[in-house]
């Protein structure tokens, strides 16, 4: 396993983190794993030397963070772990019961570490920007919460550049702490955090973990597994044909080198001078190998061209551009590729 530290912290995570949005109860969707079918798969990381565990109160309506909880409990000891949950979605219904006003704040992080059975966390997360929320209000909460010892750290995912601007310029203005990470999406098929969000990242100091290096899966050429099938995001985020050509780019790739397409696609990511960590979310051991294998795995100038022509420029994915997603055309071809094509 390869170690970073995150952005300008001391903290030192592993370059693949563990996500368990599939980990929780098949009652909140037909995809999510119970905790007996995902207890191997955490072992399976803890044992290649993951340290970097991401959790939110939203998976499974709270439930992913009872489950993966006490399989940490019962495998690890809680200081070699790094722990992040997010906070905003919520886990029910009601007038306060999600978004990021102090009170759901307070309320969130006390109800995450009863579930999780632990003291604190090392990394407490916005899991969007809250439109309706002064900044000041949720940047001064999220303060308090490390003051009082219940996080460690702080962090931010899925908004705007300039949104984040205007926390940090918060925490500078109050003498607040800072996140230290910034969680986005990125792969092959989604690259539009490349032209702001990131640069800005490295400039500020913040790590950048990516979620989602597999397109929602689309890219491991599975297009009719149970998740794309009943999950109404990916429909959102990646019916364009340009989204197609792509994942059709990254089997070409595969192909020629003898590896999974999974791989190929996770290497894209590990190989991104912006990004530190990657996080994967594997439905067997099998499948966290090959998020292994990919740290290992270079790609030449020919393969980023295949893998990187069939990209245009469309809507930031965000709570706010839900249903907006522009039609994307592709680049041509070139002979490398076209080459073998003819022959298969």
């Amino acid at each position: 396993m390869q170690y970073i530290r995150l952005g300008n912290s001391g903290l030192q995570v592993s370059k693949l983190c563990l996500g368990t949005m599939n980990m929780g109860t098949p009652d909140w969707k037909p995809w999510i794993f119970d905790e007996q079918k995902s207890g191997p798969i955490v072992k399976h990381a803890l044992d290649a030397g993951v340290n970097f565990i991401d959790l939110a109160d939203f998976y499974s309506a709270g439930v992913g963070e009872e489950v993966v909880g006490r399989i940490l409990k019962r495998l690890v000891r809680r200081e070699d772990i790094v722990v992040t949950t997010k906070v905003g979605y919520g886990t029910r219904q009601g007038i306060n019961a999600s978004g990021h006003s102090r009170k759901h704040i307070m309320d969130s992080i006390d109800a995450s570490l009863a579930r999780l059975g632990m003291d604190y966390v090392d990394i407490y997360m916005l899991h969007f920007y809250d439109l309706n929320t002064p900044v000041e209000e949720v940047m001064g909460a999220l303060n308090d919460i490390v003051r009082a010892g219940k996080a460690r750290y702080i962090g931010v995912s899925t908004m705007l550049t300039g949104q984040l601007a205007k926390i940090l310029m918060a925490c500078e203005r109050n003498g607040w702490v800072k996140p230290i990470n910034m969680q986005l999406q990125l792969n092959c098929a989604y690259r539009e955090e490349e032209r702001e969000m990131i640069p800005f990242c490295r400039d500020q100091g913040l790590g950048v973990s990516v979620f989602s290096p597999l397109a929602r899966g689309l890219l491991t050429g599975d297009a009719q597994s149970t998740r794309n099938q009943t999950d109404f995001f990916t429909q959102q985020m990646y019916a364009d044909e340009a989204s197609f050509e792509i994942a059709r780019s990254v089997q070409r790739v595969a192909r020629r080198r003898g590896l999974s397409n999974a791989q190929i696609a996770q290497a894209w990511v590990l190989n991104h001078p912006g990004v530190d960590c990657m996080l994967v979310g594997a439905d067997s051991t099998a499948q966290f190998d090959s998020a292994l294998a990919a740290l290992e795995t270079r790609l030449d100038e020919e393969e980023l061209y295949e893998l990187e022509r069939n990209y245009t420029p469309c809507d930031v994915i965000n709570d706010y551009t839900a249903g907006k997603r522009i039609l994307r055309v592709a680049r041509p071809m070139r002979e490398t590729f076209s080459l073998t094509e003819a022959v298969a």
